[in-house]
């Protein structure tokens, strides 16, 4: 039973290191810490209230207001210069006021339609820096999954390097080989290791982009999972299509169009007439010297229509008659826009697949190659010192290209489906 619940733990254990050690985990962290994302639902939040202003105006106002006065007089006298005595009074008034705007030329209904336009963008403009931080925190994990392996793979190239000076000196004293071919060897070790420098440099500068982008310190990289696995179209035309309804950027450009035709509506609603109704009831104490009380109700009733403000009025629907054809523009602009970058996304998706193939397919031969050449280079055989650098070299590339295509090919995964609008923590499985 004691050795049941240790396994058990130790299996906790491992599932919630596994948990903590793939993609979703390092995303899910970078989008609750991004400053951008943060700010980005602060302005959600601001345009929701925003709409709630808005909505204010159809309904009315009420106004509660209190007064009290107190006034002394001296010095009186009368018209034939008799002095009278100082007086003096205090009185006290409260008046409850209610305000109900009628009509005023759809400028309310049109502003609170642009608020409702404007929250839109502000969920598509979080939705915009949500895709962006997913796709940047995933460029930066398989980069540093690729990094840590070129780093891996000329450790290796070094050791191999080291093995075969070792090997070329003995075979020097025993007069298999020359003194040329000892230096060759020599110098290829040199090289390794100015690349072996240049690669742990890049490895170290994938870690801290990797650390601000998801505000966690860089883990255990070989236990990193690659796994992935993005739903995408089959498609170029499914994926224009797709594009074509969620592409953030398309999304934001028709409701900067939509806005502006709001605020020419609420320019023009300016010019119409206006209309409102106000009640209020009063209560006054020791109104006058000759009224104690006082109560009064009053309704009114007020219509207003400015006819001309110094051509002010012309001149800004005007404006927002130019802004409403910019944006119109503007917004013809990005679908042809959305449409080429959607192409590019999809023409390298589809050419980092076949990159990935054929990467995978030289290594495999350069592996067999490098095999062969080092076992007829140990025997003596007729194979050369530089043959064998040659070798060893093109290994290296191949396992270089090969883990290079593999972090192309999961990024440009990422790049697709950002570009299709479709790309989020649940779209990836």
């Amino acid at each position: 039973m004691k050795s049941f619940i240790i396994l058990s733990i130790l299996l906790l254990i491992s599932t919630n290191l596994q948990a903590e050690e793939n993609l979703k985990f390092y995303i899910k962290k970078a989008l609750k810490n991004n400053f951008q994302l943060n700010a980005e639902r602060k302005s959600l939040e601001s345009a929701k209230q925003s709409k709630n202003i808005s909505r204010s105006e159809f309904l009315p106002s009420i106004t509660l207001s209190g007064e009290q006065n107190s006034n002394t007089s001296t010095n009186r006298t009368n018209q034939n210069g008799v002095s009278l005595p100082d007086s003096s009074s205090d009185s006290e008034s409260k008046t409850f006021s209610v305000e109900q705007k009628i009509f005023s030329g759809f400028k309310g209904f049109n502003t609170f339609k642009k608020s409702e336009l404007e929250t839109q963008k502000a969920k598509i403009s979080l939705k915009k820096v949500e895709q962006q931080t997913i796709l940047d925190s995933a460029a930066s994990y398989f980069d540093l999954i690729f990094k840590f392996k070129n780093e891996k793979f000329n450790l290796l190239n070094i050791s191999l390097f080291e093995r075969q000076v070792e090997s070329d000196s003995a075979r020097l004293q025993k007069g298999e080989i020359t003194l040329t071919d000892l230096a060759q060897s020599e110098s290829s070790l040199a090289g390794a290791n100015a690349n072996l420098i240049k690669a742990q440099t890049e490895l170290l500068a994938s870690k801290t982009n990797f650390e601000m982008i998801t505000r966690q310190k860089a883990p255990n990289i070989e236990n990193l999972s690659e796994k992935l696995v993005l739903i995408l179209p089959k498609t170029l035309k499914k994926s224009l299509e797709l594009a074509n309804l969620n592409n953030a950027d398309l999304l934001i450009s028709q409701l900067d169009y939509e806005i502006a035709v709001k605020d020419l509506n609420i320019e023009r609603a300016r010019l119409s007439p206006s209309a409102s109704i106000n009640y209020s009831k009063s209560e006054n104490k020791d109104y006058s010297s000759t009224v104690d009380d006082l109560d009064q109700e009053r309704v009114k009733a007020t219509v207003t229509w400015p006819i001309i403000k110094g051509g002010e009025n012309i001149s800004s629907i005007k404006r927002s008659a130019f802004n409403k054809q910019r944006y119109q523009l503007m917004f013809q602009d990005m679908k042809s826009k959305i449409i080429t970058e959607t192409s590019n996304s999809w023409s390298k998706y589809q050419s980092s697949k076949s990159v990935l193939q054929a990467t995978k397919s030289q290594l495999k031969a350069a592996e067999i190659a490098n095999e062969g050449i080092t076992l007829e280079y140990d025997s003596g055989n007729t194979r050369t010192t530089l043959e064998l650098i040659q070798s060893r070299s093109l290994l290296l590339e191949s396992r270089i290209a090969f883990a290079k295509a593999e972090k192309d090919f999961f990024i440009s995964q990422f790049e697709l489906a950002k570009q299709l609008g479709s790309l989020s923590i649940k779209s990836i499985k």
